[in-house]
């Protein structure tokens, strides 16, 4: 794993919080409504403590959305997949003041300073959340597949369950590691292994980007470049897993909320092309763009800059609600097949109403009222709130970056180019120390190059750092 940290002083991000006009707290009647569902019991629902689930997630967390158990298949072919995700319907009432509140929130919006979340933290870190040693009301996915990881069989019930142990990425990457991996996840290697591989046989594409991160640190805080650990993927590989099997039972049932992505155009797969050859980044004829995205190493600058490049890609998400007949683009371009929302309702209000529909249509059930006439107006709703996430995210790295360099104007640094516009005088550059990725002015960047730049500006009130590039003397 790839690691970097520096330490910036005290900052406060109120007013990106007052920019983005995010709530300061629930509402005293959406708060009752919580207090009151957080004692309700779940006894009489089928027990399947039985299965020693466990959870992955960063080890802070505590709103835990997802509970995973590997094992091989009858006979030792195949395997099977128990995924508990957290049953967040069983305590929100459908139009009391609590959802309506969520539908204005759509999502948690992650801050360093602390997190906006979508539910009062009675539910999403306490009664609703897959902490370890307590029963917990979940809706379980059970998931066959062959020995090359094609399903074979899927069923989506509600259970009780409890969790074991909540372990977090490095930790399993290091017992992976070391052959010692808990027995619930030993597994999760090998079978996320095969779902990367059919996912790349079928096109998909993923973009192994290292993250920036800001973290408290004492007094101050960290800002971190972590590059994920390879469970961290195979983890993921089960909630696609999980979220395609969502997506078709919708589809074969004619209802439902896809997340979709339409395919890239060819314009831009053949510029991704041409910069692959501008990189030296090997293209072997017939490969998919997501086979030569897997096999680069996102360290070295020419792959970074060509990871940079295949992000315009995956452009155009969105949410594609259908009642009736299936959606005329009912594809994710990035997934390579249907795919659906459906492993974080702790986080992410879409969710909670996928699964609904999934469950009354996996028992042949009526898809209730509430959850059906929400079904259209969600695709708004989540567009809205992943844009205020997304600009919360981006702000909090660019204050920090602001502060962390704002006595620093006039110092040189080493970057790699990562992006350049058309005429050649402007880009993106990623600093080597401290981890920093900004704006860049200079003649002729050069893509995938490393070069000398000089910081130009680090203005943490307008959140802005730009740098220019430095010319060498003959």
């Amino acid at each position: 794993m790839t690691s970097r940290r520096i330490f910036a002083p005290r900052i406060d991000f109120t007013e990106l919080r007052r920019e983005l006009e995010l709530p300061t707290g629930f509402s005293a009647a959406a708060a009752e409504e919580a207090e009151a569902a957080a004692k309700l019991s779940f006894d009489d629902r089928p027990d399947r403590t039985d299965l020693p689930f466990v959870t992955i997630d960063p080890p802070t967390s505590k709103d835990l959305d997802q509970a995973l158990l590997l094992r091989r298949g009858d006979g030792g072919g195949g395997y099977r997949v128990w995924y508990a995700i957290a049953d967040v319907a069983a305590f929100v009432t459908p139009g009391g003041a609590l959802e309506a509140e969520t539908r204005e929130r759509g999502q948690t919006v992650y801050l360093p300073d602390g997190k906006v979340p979508l539910h009062p933290r009675v539910l999403s870190e306490g009664a609703a959340s897959l902490l370890p040693g307590a029963d917990r009301p979940a809706v379980l996915w059970t998931i066959d597949l062959d020995a090359e990881g094609a399903t074979t069989a899927v069923t989506v019930e509600r259970a009780r369950v409890r969790s074991r142990a909540q372990l977090h990425y490095e930790q399993v990457q290091r017992d992976v590691d070391a052959g010692t991996a808990h027995e619930s996840v030993a597994l999760l290697p090998e079978v996320g292994k095969l779902l990367v591989e059919r996912g790349l046989r079928r096109g998909a594409v993923d973009l192994p980007l290292p993250e920036q991160e800001v973290e408290p640190d004492g007094d101050g805080w960290r800002l971190t470049l972590r590059a994920p650990v390879p469970v961290e993927e195979y983890n993921a590989q089960i909630s696609l897993l999980t979220g395609m099997a969502a997506a078709r039972i919708m589809l074969d049932g004619k209802v439902g909320l896809l997340r979709t992505m339409p395919a890239p155009p060819d314009d831009v797969v053949d510029r991704l092309r041409l910069a692959a050859g501008a990189l030296g980044v090997p293209w072997p004829d017939g490969a998919s763009p997501g086979r030569v995205i897997a096999a680069l190493d996102p360290a070295r600058p020419r792959a970074a800059a060509f990871l940079d490049q295949a992000a315009e890609m995956l452009r155009g998400a969105g949410y594609t609600a259908f009642d009736g007949a299936e959606p005329e683009q009912p594809l994710h371009a990035a997934v390579a097949a249907p795919y659906a929302h459906v492993t974080a309702p702790l986080r992410r209000l879409a969710d909670r109403y996928v699964t609904e529909v999934c469950l009354a249509l996996f028992s042949g059930a009526e898809v209730p009222l509430w959850a059906r006439e929400a079904l259209p107006k969600l695709p708004e709703v989540m567009r809205r709130t992943d844009r205020v996430a997304g600009a919360a995210e981006r702000g909090a790295v660019d204050l920090t970056e602001a502060v962390l360099l704002a006595g620093r104007v006039g110092e040189q640094f080493e970057a790699a180019v990562l992006d350049v516009e058309p005429k050649g005088d402007r880009g993106a550059i990623a600093l080597d120390e401290p981890p920093v990725r900004a704006r860049c002015v200079g003649e002729a960047l050069p893509l995938g190059e490393r070069i000398r730049v000089r910081l130009a500006d680090a203005d943490p009130a307008r959140r802005r750092v730009q740098f220019e590039r430095v010319q060498l003397e003959a």
